[in-house]
């Protein structure tokens, strides 16, 4: 089914095989060609809403009997309804701004799951965290070489992969953490396209990022 959309969002549970599990704050996403580019954390939707969207992760969770990590992704359609998109029983790419931005991050709290060891708290470290993608760009630059531009941006926790740098290659990615909303975004951003990302279509970014 055609579902169109005012929002894509996701939900990282850890569930242990006891059945004990946790879930971190829902996450606001933004996909372009079908690829995520950004999450922020707690992002720009209703509250309510993402109370709704972590109550289903973990419904989801419970059905699969999930041990370890596991990623619900969830559309926001226009008629008000959360559908599930996606599961990925694995850490995943919309939680790693867990490392730096909550107290334990997804790697930890997948291999508690996995070896049945009390899992860890997913409180925020920082009211605020945006995460944005690494893309090679279109000349297919060394992302290691243009890393000391990344890292200049102040607050910039640059992940690199260590994959050879290809036009449209995802090669890593960017997180900031602080404060206030727009600020995480922008640095995010910044960093991320000082390493080469190519600026996506379609979406629209921060003052000061480009």
């Amino acid at each position: 089914e055609m579902v169109p959309l005012r929002a894509e969002l996701a939900i990282m549970v850890a569930r242990r095989p006891s059945g004990d599990a946790v879930a971190w704050p829902a996450v606001e996403t933004a996909q372009v060609g079908g690829v995520c580019r950004e999450v922020l954390v707690p992002g720009r939707l209703p509250p309510e809403l993402m109370a709704e969207a972590v109550t289903l992760g973990q419904r989801v969770a419970g059905i699969v009997e999930a041990v370890g990590v596991l990623a619900v992704e969830l559309f926001w359609s226009t008629d008000g309804r959360l559908l599930v998109n996606e599961i990925a029983a694995r850490p995943h790419n919309s939680g790693h701004w867990t490392i730096e931005g909550a107290v334990t991050s997804q790697f930890e709290n997948h291999l508690r799951a996995v070896l049945d060891l009390p899992l860890g708290t997913t409180a925020l470290q920082h009211a605020r965290v945006a995460s944005v993608n690494i893309f090679g760009g279109t000349a297919g630059e060394d992302p290691v070489a243009l890393l000391p531009r990344g890292l200049g941006v102040a607050g910039a926790h640059v992940h690199l992969y260590g994959k050879e740098g290809r036009p449209g290659r995802k090669l890593g990615h960017v997180t900031v953490c602080g404060d206030d909303a727009i600020d995480v975004r922008s640095r995010a951003w910044a960093a991320a396209l000082a390493i080469g990302t190519p600026q996506p279509d379609g979406l629209d970014l921060p003052t000061g990022s480009a």
